[in-house]
């Protein structure tokens, strides 16, 4: 890029928020777990949505490639320019405001660059919920969170992002603003243009403000972590804590005994809480709108009944807010004690909640057949199917080498998600990492579709080229 458009980018968003220098570039150009890497000649940190239309407008004009980027959480890529050095990164974190709240309505209004912790404990602070809820919370933002369509733990009872969101405001790539920030639960005014831009990670226009759904905050949460034989036995569980505490139950995601030995192992402070190594566990978790007594009877009636049912070996419920943060805490810890086991091929996958325990003995033959040795990392979200099918590799395997193979052995774990029904990307998204498999999985009619949106929208295709579509 030349210096004097260089100067005219950075005019927008003022010196000061254009950074050039490699060392300040450095925090936005590497996916954190250092899977991917790029190159920019500029990341501007824009301070409203004007300066981000301006931007959008200039790089349309010049047919500059932008990519845009929230908390830099993502796990697929989708957030990190290419080693061309030619795309710009537009990172949203200075857009981090708590525009508008509304306790009566349910609503609220915020910048996309809005931490999620943040959103969450505005809420709070209004005897409201935002129920959105990742390992990444301190981190993630809004924006990033539509824009792939985030799940996490509350998506059992609450639903994933996008049915938290009522409305947006977008920056489109010729620079227009589309500004739909509904807060009104019916609003049958044409096509739902808000479903274009949520999980279509950045390659349709940039969000920069959203309107979301609130709930009620509960009075109590009761928590529990059991343990259990087999996958088929928490499948069970889940439909005797379905019938008795119904929408209640909002968290139900279970842990493989080598995700609880890892995290045990790397983080600090983390211990097994029961007695004995078993080979699966559950945290679960009831939030009454009614009180502790309430959502405690709940609990204890899901865990007397998996006990008498013969579901359970053993299980404790959390008697302390500091109890209930250890045994989240061994949950939300697999991901980062990961990373010191080394290579770990990661499948963000879904299947229909009925066939998981059949999908996961039929997968687990798969995976040994192609490495005997090979560590099964899976554990998540078993109340709505999302699974993270996570294979590590082999104490003392040469890490490079593990994940080449596994390259080829990922399309076979994928070729049975879909024989079950199932999809190669429950919450993450596609990135760059999964388009080649996008080509493979989605059908012809499909693919044309999303072909015909990307041209009309982004004739220029400046929009985080490269991210979902390949071209």
């Amino acid at each position: 890029m030349d210096e004097a458009l260089k100067a005219k980018f950075t005019s927008i968003v003022g010196a000061k928020h254009a950074l050039g220098a490699s060392a300040d570039q450095e925090p936005f150009l590497t996916e954190w777990r250092g899977r991917w890497t790029g190159k920019t000649p500029l990341v501007l940190r824009p301070g409203s949505t004007n300066e981000v239309a301006a931007t959008v407008a200039l790089a349309n004009e010049t047919k500059t490639a932008i990519v845009p980027q929230g908390g830099n959480t993502g796990l697929v890529g989708g957030q990190i320019p290419d080693e061309s050095g030619s795309q710009i990164v537009i990172s949203l974190g200075r857009m981090d405001k708590i525009r508008t709240i509304d306790p009566e309505g349910m609503t609220i209004i915020v910048d996309a660059g809005a931490v999620l912790q943040t959103v969450q404990d505005t809420a709070a602070a209004h005897d409201c919920l935002f129920p959105l809820s990742l390992a990444s919370k301190g981190s993630a933002t809004i924006g990033g969170n539509l824009s792939t369509n985030a799940g996490g733990v509350g998506a059992l009872s609450y639903g994933v992002a996008r049915d938290l969101c009522l409305g947006l405001e977008v920056v489109l790539p010729n620079g227009d603003v589309l500004d739909d920030l509904n807060i009104l639960k019916k609003n049958n005014t044409g096509y739902d243009l808000r479903n274009l831009f949520i999980g279509a990670e950045g390659t349709l226009g940039i969000i920069t403000g959203a309107s979301l759904k609130l709930f009620p905050k509960p009075k109590a949460l009761s928590t529990s972590f059991v343990a259990l034989n087999s996958p088929t036995d928490a499948l069970a569980l889940l439909r005797k804590a379905q019938s008795v505490a119904g929408e209640a139950l909002t968290a139900f995601e279970l842990i493989s005994s080598f995700g609880l030995e890892i995290t045990v192992k790397h983080q600090t402070g983390m211990r097994n809480p029961l007695s004995a190594d078993y080979p699966w566990y559950v945290l679960l978790e009831v939030s009454s709108l009614e009180g502790s007594d309430h959502g405690d009877g709940l609990m204890a009636g899901i865990v007397e009944g998996g006990f008498t049912d013969g579901l359970l070996q053993d299980g404790t419920i959390a008697a302390s807010e500091a109890q209930r943060g250890q045994l989240w805490g061994l949950r939300e810890g697999i991901s980062e004690s990961q990373r010191h086991e080394g290579g770990s091929l990661k499948h963000d996958i879904s299947v229909p909640v009925a066939k998981l325990p059949a999908f996961m003995e039929e997968a687990e033959a798969l995976v040994l057949d192609w490495e005997p040795a090979a560590r099964i990392c899976a554990f998540g979200h078993l109340g709505d199917g999302n699974l993270h099918y996570n294979i590590t590799q082999p104490p003392g395997d040469d890490k490079a080498g593990f994940l080449a193979r596994g390259n080829v052995f990922s399309p076979k774990l994928h070729d049975l998600v879909v024989a079950y029904g199932g999809s190669i990307s429950a919450e993450h998204g596609i990135g760059q990492m999964k388009t080649r498999d996008l080509l493979t999985y989605k059908s012809p009619v499909a693919m044309a579709l999303m072909q015909s949106i990307k041209a009309t929208l982004d004739p220029n295709l400046i929009m985080n080229p490269g991210k979902v579509l390949s071209r």
